[in-house]
């Protein structure tokens, strides 16, 4: 099939390896992909922000940038129809943003059938973080997409029950999560050796990847660093973000920097040497729509795996059967069941095991993804 892949993503994150990694399992499916959208710059190493964009919302004024937002949706209209009226796709798979009409106006004209998937209530999102200038255009824009594509696929049952709030049928909402490229984790790489190539053998490794946010709480971890329990630690965070000063900031305050590894953005395809690491792998926290990417990474590399006990990880994961699970409202509860794991190996390498049969068990791959997709596709086309 010939699929108009719609979005309006510029910079090279965990948006785009969504992007990547589901447009990669349709093509080895044999589908052509024919993308509209802002160009992301393959040469740009990961973490990349996205070019001017990224700085205009930072020094524009709010109503202008929404509006610059909104104008955008015309440019992407007259992109959508060319691509149309060259490619004559079968239909038009749109990656949801705020502000973002132009592929249901396409839809409407040309008669194609339009998948949506939601990866974030993005009106909530951005007014609960940024703020929002234009409400009532902003949640128009939302609410007219959602009620007019032709099947909706949020990534979590949560999102999924927060977008029928809006009186969407429900008969067009399939949830499906990320996942992981089953070819890239066929074989777990050998956790001694992992630690050896980052000098860090003889220590039990507590990690995280991605971005560090304050309200991760990432710097309460450290003071486990201080701890006389004869167990030799090391933290070890893969990424960068706000958090990282602080991080470091309290790590020196408690006499423990030796005991502290933050590496900074790592391109993707050396994410699994690291994570191959860890003991412990943390989610500290998480927004409760989300489906995290790194969670996924985690399970499928056999990692003992802390995170919270929200509706939407508890859609993947089992408390005391493929992770441990703490109080979302304690943090001390947080610290309690990672020093549990530090202590119980026997523990850790049942979790491990068994987050990675839930992997297998449930099928959390792209190339599954990608069957969904096709399925439905053909469901609404036929």
């Amino acid at each position: 099939m010939k699929i108009l892949y719609h979005h309006r993503i510029a910079s090279k994150d965990g948006q785009y390896v969504h992007i990547e990694e589901l447009t990669n399992s349709l093509k080895n499916m044999g589908h052509e992909i024919i993308f509209v959208g802002p160009k992301i710059v393959e040469n740009d190493g990961f973490g990349s922000k996205g070019g001017a964009v990224h700085y205009l919302k930072y020094f524009m004024p709010k109503i202008l940038y929404e509006l610059f937002e909104f104008a955008y949706s015309f440019r992407a209209y007259f992109k959508l129809k060319q691509a149309v009226k060259k490619y004559n796709p079968d239909f038009i798979y749109e990656r949801y943003n705020l502000y973002m009409p132009a592929g249901i106006w396409i839809k409407k004209r040309f008669k194609l059938k339009l998948l949506l998937e939601v990866n974030a209530p993005i009106y909530d999102e951005r007014n609960k973080y940024d703020g929002i200038a234009l409400h009532s255009l902003a949640r128009w824009t939302e609410k007219y997409v959602w009620k007019n594509a032709d099947i909706i696929l949020p990534v979590t049952k949560v999102l999924a029950d927060r977008i029928l709030l809006e009186n969407v049928s429900n008969e067009k909402l399939y949830i499906i999560p990320n996942g992981i490229d089953k070819k890239k984790f066929l074989k777990i790489p050998d956790a001694d050796a992992a630690k050896k190539r980052l000098n860090l053998d003889g220590v039990l490794i507590l990690g995280f990847t991605g971005f560090m946010r304050e309200w991760h709480g990432l710097d309460k971890v450290v003071e486990l660093l201080t701890l006389n329990d004869s167990i030799k630690k090391h933290l070890l965070f893969v990424g960068d973000g706000p958090a990282r000063k602080s991080i470091e900031d309290k790590a020196k305050r408690l006499g423990v920097s030796d005991m502290l590894t933050i590496t900074g953005i790592v391109e993707r395809k050396n994410i699994i040497d690291y994570v191959s690491a860890f003991d412990v792998a943390l989610q500290p926290d998480v927004v409760s729509y989300a489906s995290p990417l790194k969670l996924f990474e985690y399970m499928a590399l056999g990692r003992a795996i802390i995170a919270p006990d929200t509706k939407n990880i508890c859609e993947v994961l089992t408390d005391k059967k493929d992770a441990l699970l703490f109080d979302n409202n304690n943090k001390e509860d947080f610290l309690n069941k990672i020093k549990d794991l530090c202590s119980n190996n026997k523990l850790r390498e049942k979790l491990g095991k068994e987050a990675r049969l839930t992997i297998e068990n449930r099928k959390y791959y792209w190339d599954n993804n990608a069957s969904k997709v096709i399925a439905l596709a053909n469901k609404v086309i036929n």
